[in-house]
């Protein structure tokens, strides 16, 4: 279930650092997104 999310994910939510972004300069919701991909990308390869 993960594996789908987290191409569902890579098609709909931005890649902050493909724009590069700034982790220290990044808003809460930017930071919010970054996050929810990292634990989703985590259960996906785990």
């Amino acid at each position: 279930m993960f594996k789908i999310l987290a191409k569902i994910n890579k098609l709909i939510l931005p890649s902050f650092t493909k724009q590069g972004l700034d982790i220290s300069k990044a808003k809460k919701w930017q930071m919010a997104i970054i996050g929810y991909r990292a634990y989703v990308t985590k259960r996906a390869l785990g």
